[in-house]
């Protein structure tokens, strides 16, 4: 193979192959993937805006059986500390939300075993009551999954309900890698690799907006990383031609501090700056057909989050007024919405307040500044 042949194919937004990825990423320098990733960015998001997002994470419960080996967030069911999120708490967390500019609710919980469609539905309907304008941006494939097998119910027939409760878009949460191998002994518990596909499958048919993630640096090859890409390429492809489907893909290092990876097998988080610049790069490369790269500054800083937006990125993702899940795990930045855009102003890009579809919102005048304690 040849760098110079496949970075031009590449600049004509030509599918790579898993084994041309894996080639660029053990030949080609930074220097160059960064260039070609950079260039492809210019031509698929030519506003040339670094574009971020007020929104808030919000857990419906933490009760959950897969257990995953790198979660600290969950509890079994019956567990002191397990709880289920009632409805005068997500009144005050919206409220305050509003307060500080969001639009949007990103609800995630675990795989309750005792919470169905109804639980879903009646809850999605009751925050649409309550608060009209909030977007619903919630669940995730495995909680598709999860659910679908409680109801005995297809996919599809489950995301057509919950999309006319109210659900407006579904994240790419649980994708980790896709490959049954890792999946076997990373989370075992959740949905394979091929039923994570089909359910954002069966979201694009009736399209809902979607986003897809991987979870690298622990136990998955090179191989797996660059097979997961190929996947969510595939998917994308196949979707409806009038479908918003992946609006964006997210990449994030593992975070080990405290979890099982680390603890029983002594797995630890090892990426460089470097080398998250390099996967930031590639999969601009590897995805033509997704519009949107996600860097993540809560994994890896505002350093090397910027320095992505020199590298395919056009994305900083959201402030996150809330989350819990990532954070336990050891990841320790946070950001404002002055210093978010601060930031994109420092690495020279002019910052945009989005929507989850990536719509170009204004910035509230009656927003408050979020006070973060350290």
């Amino acid at each position: 193979m040849d760098i110079t042949k496949l970075l031009q194919r590449a600049l004509n937004f030509d599918f790579l192959s898993k084994a041309e990825g894996i080639f660029l990423y053990n030949n080609a320098s930074t220097s160059e993937l960064t260039f070609v990733a950079n260039e492809l960015r210019k031509i698929q998001v030519p506003h040339g805006k670094v574009t971020w997002q007020i929104d808030r994470n919000v857990n419906t419960t933490n009760v959950c059986i897969a257990n995953c080996k790198f979660c600290n967030f969950f509890r079994r069911p019956g567990h002191d500390e397990s709880y289920i999120t009632d409805i005068e708490t997500y009144k005050k967390k919206i409220d305050e939300t509003i307060k500080y500019g969001g639009d949007q609710l990103l609800l995630q919980g675990g795989h309750h075993p005792d919470l169905g469609l109804s639980f879903y539905t009646s809850l999605f309907k009751q925050l649409k009551e309550l608060y009209p304008s909030i977007k619903l941006h919630s669940l995730g494939p495995p909680e598709i999954a999860h659910i679908a097998k409680l109801e005995s119910m297809s996919h599809l027939d489950v995301l057509t309900a919950l999309k006319g409760a109210g659900l407006d878009s579904l994240p790419g949460a649980g994708a980790e890698i896709l490959n049954d191998r890792v999946r076997r002994l990373i989370s075992k518990g959740k949905c394979g690799g091929e039923e994570w596909l089909n359910v954002m499958r069966s979201a694009h048919k009736i399209n809902l907006p979607t986003s897809a993630t991987m979870m690298f640096g622990h136990i998955e090859t090179i191989e797996e990383r660059f097979e997961h890409l190929v996947w969510i390429r595939e998917v994308q492809d196949e979707k409806p031609a009038d479908a918003y489907g992946f609006i964006a893909f997210i990449p994030w290092p593992f975070q080990d501090d405290g979890t099982l990876l680390k603890k029983v097998r002594g797995i630890t988080n090892n990426v460089t700056g470097e080398e998250y610049i390099r996967m930031i790069a590639l999969s601009r490369i590897m995805l033509p057909n997704v519009k949107n790269i996600q860097a993540s500054w809560l994994t890896v800083g505002k350093r090397v989050a910027q320095l992505c937006l020199h590298a395919g990125a056009n994305d900083f993702g959201s402030i996150m007024i809330e989350e819990n899940v990532v954070s336990a795990a050891g990841a320790p930045h946070r950001f404002t919405s002055r210093s978010i855009q601060e930031a994109i102003k420092a690495a020279g890009f002019e910052p945009q307040l989005r929507t989850q579809k990536y719509e170009f919102r204004e910035i509230p005048k009656s927003i408050q500044e979020q006070v973060i304690d350290y």
